[in-house]
């Protein structure tokens, strides 16, 4: 009699944990039309950032007599940037609501080559800069070219 009451329990958290998968799809769906809505308001600021970085350019090249290189550089990095989230938001939802792995090395390691640039004073940091680009660049190669186990 004791063993037809575990039977039971047992039963009974089955069937509550059956009842409670709808509304935590429920809950996951509308979390996930946030997610997507945000990215692509997200997507959407980039963009217009991205077209801000390029009538810098056309000003910078076109227009100014003084230019200023480094900063130029600078801006070029951040135009990368930009089109590098872009990219991710992009491949986000043509893999099936999935961020690569790769376009956040691309991401990390354009900052860090614009935090080099930008910031070259102290050789330490910029040793450190440098250790933290080549970490990446590794981590690259073995995301790459090691075979997924799924």
């Amino acid at each position: 009699m004791l063993i037809a009451g575990v039977g039971r329990r047992k039963e009974s958290a089955a069937t509550l944990s059956e009842s409670a998968k709808p509304k935590l799809s429920f809950i996951a769906g509308h979390l996930q039309s946030f997610l997507n809505a945000s990215l692509i308001m997200l997507a959407i600021i980039l963009c217009f950032l991205l077209s801000k970085e390029v009538y810098h350019f056309i000003k910078t090249i076109f227009f100014e007599q003084n230019t200023d290189f480094q900063h130029f550089l600078e801006q070029i990095l951040v135009f990368f940037l930009y089109f590098e989230f872009i990219a991710m938001i992009v491949r986000y939802f043509q893999e099936n609501y999935h961020f690569p792995l790769r376009y956040l090395l691309y991401i990390g390691i354009t900052a860090m080559i614009r935090l080099i640039i930008a910031d070259h004073y102290d050789a330490m940091k910029t040793l450190l800069y440098a250790f933290v680009i080549l970490v990446l660049v590794i981590s690259y190669f073995i995301v790459n070219f090691t075979p997924l186990k799924r």
